[in-house]
């Protein structure tokens, strides 16, 4: 069942109702987008479709460009003036059982004429329109993509930019370090390539100490620490304390004692 009835004129502009409907077709689904011209199988019968399109649909879009109340019919008289103009009667019929109608206005100067409207369209001229120029053909077309999604709740679930926006905001989520509380959580993946050195696995939240390839002695646990000068190495690293630092740390530094032949 169709979610959105697209309704135009052919000789007024029916290029910018093609354009409308394959690019709501696109971002919406082909089956939640009725345009007669692709959507009617060959063999069905036409005014059957038309017409239930019409009842089953939740919004109808009137696309109406400068020439919509003027082009003729075969004998002549305005097309809008005829009874069983297709245009006017899907319109009516949509006003009739109260479906959302939306003016799609064609150009910057077109305008709805109640004058030019027969009766049973009178209320056309009432519904709030949304302007579609080539110029901004985009920005419009998003425009009426966004109102539809918004006011049709079951268009908008199917609605594949919206889904496609949401992605990317999700994976450039996942690029990004999460701060939680003050300290800054790696990915796993981002640890394994840029940390060579340390003490033990890192996974979740670094909270604690991280000592990357310490160059002199480590106590990462309770008690007390002696740091002296013996210990093996150059000595040339920080002398860490991790942990609850309940413990304490001594260092003893002890002149090196000379040999008897250094005093000279």
């Amino acid at each position: 069942m169709p979610d959105v009835f697209v309704n135009y004129r052919t000789g007024d502009e029916e290029s910018t109702a093609t354009m409308i409907a394959l690019e709501l077709s696109r971002r919406f689904g082909s089956e939640r987008i009725f345009f007669a011209s692709k959507s009617i199988e060959a063999g069905s019968r036409f005014p059957v479709e038309l017409v239930k399109a019409v009842e089953e649909c939740e919004a109808l879009l009137a696309v109406i460009g400068p020439r919509w109340a003027h082009v003729t019919g075969p004998d002549g008289r305005p097309a809008l003036e005829t009874e069983q103009d297709w245009t006017r009667r899907e319109i009516q019929t949509a006003l009739d059982r109260g479906v959302l109608v939306i003016p799609v206005l064609v150009g910057k100067s077109t305008r709805i004429d109640r004058a030019g409207l027969p009766d049973d369209l009178l209320e056309l001229a009432d519904c709030q329109y949304r302007r579609f120029d080539h110029r901004n053909a985009e920005s419009d077309m998003l425009v009426l993509g966004d109102t539809l999604a918004r006011l049709l709740p079951g268009l908008g679930t199917e609605d594949l930019d919206a889904r496609a926006a949401q992605e990317r905001a999700e994976a450039t989520s996942r690029e990004k370090p999460i701060r939680e509380g003050g300290h800054t959580r790696l990915r796993t993946r981002d640890l394994q390539q840029r940390v060579r050195g340390g003490i033990g696995n890192l996974n979740g939240d670094l909270s604690g100490t991280f000592i990357n390839e310490p160059q002199g002695p480590v106590n990462t646990g309770r008690g007390h620490q002696y740091n002296a000068p013996h210990f093996e190495g150059d000595n040339s690293g920080v002398q860490f304390t991790a942990g609850d630092n309940s413990g304490t740390v001594h260092q003893r530094f002890e002149r090196e004692s000379r040999r008897p032949d250094d005093g000279r």
